[in-house]
């Protein structure tokens, strides 16, 4: 880049340089000068790189300072991006590279007017880490699965003293606050938003044969969303009412009334979630913790089940709960073992699955309890290396709650069917 480009940053020239050809979908994303961009495509189409260039861009640009983030619902997540600007930074940058410091995901880059431009990648699933900083730009991968009050309270002020601008990428998970922003930028409704939307297909570089072979391997709503990039209500989602089920309060413990506990042990650095409902399917209590000594978890779980009339308790018996269900047992907690295989997990599933459908359970109020409220709501369809279609949370977050809850119902369950449980 010459002297005279030091005044404005050429994209075109920049991208040459850093041997980035974007395809024709991707150059529409970069022409656009919107200050809040949304882009949901279907899997594969680049949008990673995508926003990695466009953030990678703003950073050279000149000026004396400039500060942007790479913002996910988890580390993990956020990394995917980050981690694209890393390595081209890393490649074809590396004389301009002032700090790179992984603990702390931070990268500060001399950009071509000589100031300095800081990126950080940050988690949204501790908000508290992201208010104070005003922002340049910034970049927030999967959209979709970020909490609305993450964008509207902490992050989209981040950007208005420094008149900064976002570009929102995600693929659709049903028709949520992300797609009210994206329909923002359509047929010039805003005129500072600007969106697109676009199938896997219309990335020049997948083969579309392959794609239309998996079209015949899934279900037609999955394909739909997760190849078409299609806003479809409630398409991927495996627990459905869950807001309108959210309509309960805790409770105390009623004399001589019977109650129903699920226990999910933590591993590594899940959450152990121990749920507690009465015979009604009302959560009346739940406790979520990590990173405690075994026994202080079981001191934990004998005082809830005590409290609640030594509340009955089907706990995860795989892996590590297969040892510890004797010590809960020494320990006077009334705990059976729910063995889990492909077949049990599925059965389970579905028999909460159906309990939401048909509204006869109640969780706490949103406020009372947000994380299993956003974790049932996030627990979807999702598709493995392979193409089998599977229920899991998504990427970087854990399905302790739902399996806990499942745990409760499955003891409530008024017609068992075949059980395939191991009861002693």
């Amino acid at each position: 880049m010459s002297r005279s480009e030091v005044m404005h940053l050429s994209k075109k020239s920049f991208f040459d340089l850093v041997h980035y050809e974007p395809h024709p979908g991707q150059l529409a994303v970069h022409r656009s000068s919107a200050p809040r961009r949304i882009l949901c495509t279907g899997v594969r189409w680049g949008k990673t790189k995508c926003a990695a260039m466009e953030a990678l861009a703003a950073a050279m640009e000149p000026k004396p300072a400039s500060v942007g983030w790479v913002v996910a619902p988890t580390y993990d997540l956020a990394d995917r991006v980050y981690r694209e600007i890393v390595v081209c930074a890393a490649e074809h940058l590396r004389y301009r590279i002032i700090t790179l410091r992984e603990h702390d995901k931070r990268l500060v880059l001399r950009n071509v007017g000589g100031g300095t431009s800081e990126i950080r990648a940050k988690s949204a699933d501790n908000p508290v880490s992201l208010l104070g900083e005003g922002l340049d730009w910034l970049v927030i991968d999967e959209a979709a699965r970020l909490r609305p009050v993450i964008w509207e309270s902490h992050l989209s002020q981040r950007l208005i003293d420094r008149h900064g601008w976002c570009l929102l990428i995600s693929t659709p998970k049903g028709k949520g606050w992300l797609h009210s922003l994206w329909l923002r930028g359509q047929n010039n409704a805003d005129p500072d938003y600007r969106s697109w939307n676009f199938p896997s297909w219309t990335n020049p570089r997948l083969d579309r044969a392959q794609i239309e072979a998996e079209r015949q391997r899934l279900p037609e709503r999955v394909f739909a969303q997760e190849y078409g990039g299609a806003f479809i209500e409630g398409s991927g989602q495996v627990l459905r009412n869950v807001r309108e089920c959210a309509t309960g309060e805790w409770q105390d413990p009623v004399p001589g009334q019977s109650y129903f506990a699920g226990l999910d042990l933590a591993r590594i650095e899940d959450y152990t979630v121990l749920t507690i409902m009465n015979g009604r399917r009302e959560v009346v209590f739940v406790d979520r913790f990590h990173r405690i000594a075994w026994d202080m978890q079981v001191t934990r779980v004998k005082a809830a089940t005590d409290k609640y009339n030594r509340a009955q308790v089907l706990m995860d018996a795989s892996g590590i709960g297969d040892p510890l269900l004797d010590n809960l047992r020494r320990a006077g907690i009334n705990a059976r073992p729910f063995k889990f295989t492909s077949n049990s997990k599925r059965e389970l599933v579905d028999a909460l699955s159906v309990l939401f459908e048909k509204k006869q359970l109640t969780l706490p109020r949103y406020e009372l309890c947000h994380w299993l409220v956003d974790e049932c709501e996030g627990y979807a369809y999702s598709l493995s290396e392979t193409g089998t279609v599977r229920t899991e949370a998504p990427s970087g977050t854990n399905d302790d709650a739902v399996v806990s809850l499942g745990l409760c119902c499955w003891q409530l369950r008024r017609d068992p069917g075949p059980l395939r449980v191991t009861w002693v």
